[in-house]
């Protein structure tokens, strides 16, 4: 935290006209009581988790909130150590004179009571972003910090009233706090642009969470700001979203990406949500291949062929068409094929396949129990359940008819047996049947991820129904053995009064009984259901993906980011058009138009790669010059290119984009980094060079690759090519 023995403000002698007292004074008086307040409330946060860790744990619900506690006073701590006085971002003065509004990462009120920061997404705190000279939300005018290692070294005004140009009020510059962050040196991580979010992101930001919401905008118009902010702000101001009613994932492209935004959301505030790419839905994502035949991945990407998931499972639902006698402890009796029929629909619809049989196994027991003809009745459902378990036919016409599936042996037969394909996906053609077939039916690939996701999500976990049996019996052994201990107790008490007589009660008996560490269960956190899913780079999603993630968002509450222009595979559709058609019926969509990262040097060169595949492509205007022109030379420069950049530029990053397998011999580092043009989707680097770009591909698909590698750069952009006739 910054010691204020200091000031706050580090400013730079070319900035000595902005540390005039007139223009500092007040912030560095509110500085203090910031730093103060801060104090205490790490102080009272400390002292409050310290004590409610050492508080009993307890049982069911006393428990929950116990560890809901920790858990909200541990996040609240993390943030306010994350930060000093930096978790202000700056503040607002009205025009009515009142006093300013200052807007923090959080929110803080000081001992007395008196609001010295508003949390960013609060309503409060929208003119600090949302203000413009057309709409200036009763402003007179808008400071915001350049933090800097805990200090200040720069800010800038902007004034929005003749009144607030006045001496003393206001320190002018050329340009805005947003223009002067975009020439700043980028990093391994997303840096911080909270202080410098724009009207328009703003707005999209703290858009309601209802239906579908698409940000649809081309290469360096900050959509993944607004979708990561707007994770943030959802999560604060819409009761609907929180943790405890299912959260929010993100979904990000790919590992590179998440890496680059890891920072951004805990800057935030928030540490909750679930960030994946589509391939960390399911187990085998990790290690899947690339589909390399164009027609297998259309018809494994559609969603009929995910919907064939249900007809696959259905077949092994069939109740047995003949009767069989079975043996119990107490008589032998006849299961009829109108039994086997009226079990078999027992299961609650939704129930999955392997644990739907525990609900077959009970609907047998209740109908066969009703047939025992015994005077006192004295037969529990357990042990009669237990006693037909042991009759060997039984359980083998039970297996046979409602076997316990594997997802991935389901699918994987689905590629191996052409007549199960064709009973499941009646639609397909004898030769789109065979292109499906593959020598080894789970060599898995991209595509086969979406129906590996819908099979297991149909089947379920074909142990689950073992792991419950299992840990009711240990609970009943534990209450078995508690209640041999309440006895005692009892026998004890001479008279049976007194408080040891509560033990009679049947809850407190079962409240007694610790099952916390009784075969504890995983929980999936990818598996959802989640109240929101935000989306970025949603035009490369196939349909099957989407099913993907409908299947985790009941709600159908989803911010969808991205460019149609950068769709690998064409994007023939409206945004609008595409997500109904996969299930969305709600759908809002909202355009950002200005580019803000690259250079309008390099945009003059990217457009028209895009425009000759896709003329009608949304491309955004840039806003600002590098005054670098793009560079052409011969790949056998790229060492020299480095060396010097590195040389001249003691930060930022650079990368170097080429084709898989086809960048040339040089040293990665945490400063240069190789990608494919498809890792690179999302990112954003000081200097890109590109390395044989027309060797990305052809088609739309060649197009989009070059465009999206060439629309990374910030400062400078590098076209390097091999001489004709060379090596690669």
């Amino acid at each position: 935290m910054s010691n204020l023995a200091t000031s706050a403000f580090a400013l730079s002698e070319r900035l000595a006209a902005k540390a005039d007292p007139a223009l500092i004074g007040r912030d560095e008086e509110h500085f203090a009581a910031v730093a103060r307040s801060l104090a205490e409330a790490v102080a009272e946060l400390t002292a409050r988790l310290d004590e409610a860790r050492r508080a009993p744990g307890g049982v069911g619900r006393a428990a929950m909130d116990r560890d809901a506690e920790v858990h909200r006073l541990s996040s609240r701590l993390r943030a306010l150590q994350r930060f000093g006085l930096d978790l202000c971002l700056g503040h607002v003065v009205a025009e009515d004179g009142a006093e300013p509004v200052w807007i923090g990462r959080l929110g803080l009120t000081d001992s007395a009571g008196r609001r010295l920061l508003v949390d960013w997404r609060s309503p409060a705190a929208e003119p600090f972003f949302a203000a413009t000279h057309g709409d200036p939300m009763g402003l007179a005018s808008r400071r915001r910090y350049r933090w800097t290692r805990g200090r200040i070294t720069d800010y800038w005004d902007e004034v929005f009233t003749a009144d607030a140009l006045a001496p003393g009020r206001a320190a002018l510059d050329d340009q805005s706090a947003f223009i002067a962050s975009l020439g700043t040196n980028r990093s391994e991580r997303m840096r911080d642009v909270l202080a410098t979010i724009q009207s328009d992101q703003d707005a999209i930001i703290r858009a309601g969470s209802r239906g579908a919401l698409v940000v649809d905008g081309g290469p360096g118009t900050g959509k993944t700001v607004v979708a990561l902010h707007r994770s943030a702000y959802l999560l604060y101001s819409d009761p609907r979203l929180g943790h405890r009613r299912g959260g929010v994932l993100f979904v990000g492209p790919h590992q590179p990406y998440l890496a680059y935004v890891a920072d951004v959301l805990p800057s935030l505030g928030e540490e909750g949500v679930q960030t994946c790419t589509v391939r960390d839905l399911v187990a085998e994502g990790a290690d899947a291949a690339a589909e390399t035949d164009p027609q297998v991945a259309r018809l494994k990407s559609s969603a009929d062929m995910v919907k064939a998931i249900e007809r696959a499972v259905s077949i092994y639902e069939e109740p047995p068409t003949e009767g069989l006698e079975v043996t119990t402890d107490w008589a032998d009796l006849w299961v009829s094929a109108e039994d086997w029929a009226d079990a078999f629909r027992a299961p609650d619809p939704g129930t999955p396949h392997n644990e739907a049989r525990e609900q077959i196994w009970e609907e047998l027991a209740t109908i066969l129990m009703d047939k025992l003809d015994l005077e006192d009745g004295g037969v529990s459902p357990a042990s009669f359940l237990r006693s037909l378990r042991r009759d060997e036919e039984l359980a083998t016409a039970l297996h046979r008819a409602w076997p316990l599936l594997e997802a991935a042996d389901l699918v994987g037969d689905l590629w191996s047996v052409p007549a199960y394909l064709r009973l499941c996906a009646p639609w397909l053609s004898r030769e789109e049947v065979r292109a499906l077939q593959r020598e080894d039916p789970q060599a898995w690939t991209v595509a086969d991820l979406p129906l590996l996701d819908a099979a297991r999500r149909r089947l379920g976990d074909p142990e689950a129904a073992r792991r419950r049996r299992r840990h009711d019996a240990a609970l009943a052994a534990e209450r078995e053995r508690m209640a041999g201990v309440i006895e005692n107790i009892l026998q004890a008490d001479d008279d049976g009064e007194g408080a040891v007589t509560m033990l009679r009660g049947a809850d407190l008996r079962a409240s007694l009984v610790d099952g916390s560490g009784l075969v504890p269960l995983d929980p999936d956190l990818l598996a959802g259901p989640f109240a929101h899913i935000v989306v970025d780079e949603a035009q490369e999603l196939t349909d099957a993906e989407w099913q993907m993630l409908l299947q985790r968002c009941p709600s159908r509450s989803l911010t969808v980011v991205g460019d149609r222009a950068q769709a690998r595979h064409g994007f023939t559709e409206s945004w609008r058009e595409r997500l109904e058609r996969i299930g969305l019926d709600q759908v809002e969509v909202a355009s950002l138009s200005v580019n803000y990262r690259t250079p309008e040097e390099v945009m003059a060169e990217a457009e028209p790669v895009i425009r000759r595949a896709l003329p009608d492509a949304n491309v955004p205007t840039s806003v600002r010059s590098s005054g670098l022109p793009v560079r052409h030379g011969s790949v056998a420069e790229l060492e020299s290119i480095l060396d010097a950049w590195l040389a001249e530029h003691a930060e930022g990053v650079a990368c170097v984009i080429a084709a898989p397998g086809g960048a040339p011999g040089f040293e990665p580092s945490a400063r240069v980094r190789p990608l494919t043009p498809e890792l690179s989707k999302g990112l954003e680097f000081d200097l890109t060079v590109l390395v044989d770009p027309e060797s990305f591909g052809e088609g739309i698909e060649g197009a989009v690759d070059r465009y999206v590698a060439m629309t990374r750069a910030t400062q400078q952009l590098v076209i390097l090519t091999s001489p004709p006739g060379a090596g690669r």
